[in-house]
């Protein structure tokens, strides 16, 4: 693989990062490696426990917005079906498919963890900061609906979460930790020891149950709405995306159809029809 590490190491499946020359920003490429190392730990019955990390200084800086790949570029190209379809599995399913992962998961975060980088640690159940992590979500001021996983309220509670988007607020390792969203943090040099001694500790329980714990857990807060909330989250910022093409198109003059005054001549062609069809109808 060409972004990503995998290997096995005392029962723990070790997923690593490795774009750090580019701050492990996100492609179609390596979220694609990412998720077959993901379903590989999965897989393997010597694997009980997934522990994800970054080689680099950060753990990863969201999208690679300098590429169009398909998902890097939303900000600058119109989505479209096929936008669509590959943010519905790399942004959403996949993700999600992390969460739900039968075997317990471990995120080691170092540096910067913005916006997609969210989607990479969030999914685990548990995670280990460094004291120099950072975690922010600037899509607001991007023009953009916020990310495709939108666990922020679930992760920061709802305040939290509305000055992390609105404000693009950073949140520090320390704070992170006393929101609840991070398990423990730790000096940058102890990160991956530590992290590799929760894992270890974790293998050692007997598979099965580890699964029913965590399914437990899960359930628990599926029955509060984190997974329906999360599948109407992606759907609206989807539609974001939609509305704000089909105004970037109608202000180019390209031809395409500018989705809100569409809607309004439709409406006004309706309301003209039936009064006409009022006027003709025959008086007692």
């Amino acid at each position: 693989m060409q972004f990503v590490q995998y290997q096995v190491v005392d029962k723990v499946g070790v997923i690593t990062l490795d774009r750090g020359d580019k701050a492990n920003a996100q492609t179609t490429a390596l979220l694609t490696e990412l998720d077959s190392c993901w379903d590989r730990a999965v897989a393997d019955t010597g694997v009980n426990v997934i522990l994800l990390q970054a080689n680099g200084r950060h753990f990863s800086a969201g999208m690679d917005l300098s590429r169009n790949d398909g998902l890097g570029s939303e900000a600058s190209s119109p989505p479209g079906s096929g936008y669509y379809n590959a943010a519905s599995l790399h942004f959403f399913g996949n993700t999600l498919a992390w969460r739900n992962a039968p075997k317990p998961s471990i995120a080691a975060v170092q540096g910067k963890c913005v916006a997609a980088g969210l989607m990479l640690c969030w999914p685990c159940d548990l995670i280990i900061a460094a004291d120099n992590a950072e975690f922010s979500d600037p899509t607001m001021r991007m023009g953009l609906a916020g990310i495709q996983y939108m666990a922020h309220a679930w992760e920061l509670g709802p305040r939290k979460a509305k000055e992390m988007l609105l404000r693009s607020t950073p949140i520090s390792a320390q704070e992170a930790e006393d929101l609840g969203m991070v398990n423990k943090v730790v000096p940058l040099a102890d990160l991956r020891d530590e992290a590799m001694s929760w894992a270890r500790d974790i293998a050692c329980l007997d598979p099965t149950m580890a699964a029913l714990i965590k399914r437990g857990i899960n359930a628990a807060i599926d029955g509060q709405g984190f997974s329906a909330s999360l599948t109407q989250g992606f759907d609206l910022q989807e539609l974001g995306y939609a509305l704000q093409a089909a105004t970037r198109a109608s202000a180019d003059g390209d031809g395409a159809t500018d989705l809100l005054e569409h809607m309004r001549e439709t409406n006004a062609d309706i309301a003209r029809r039936e009064t006409s069809d009022t006027q003709a109808l025959p008086r007692p």
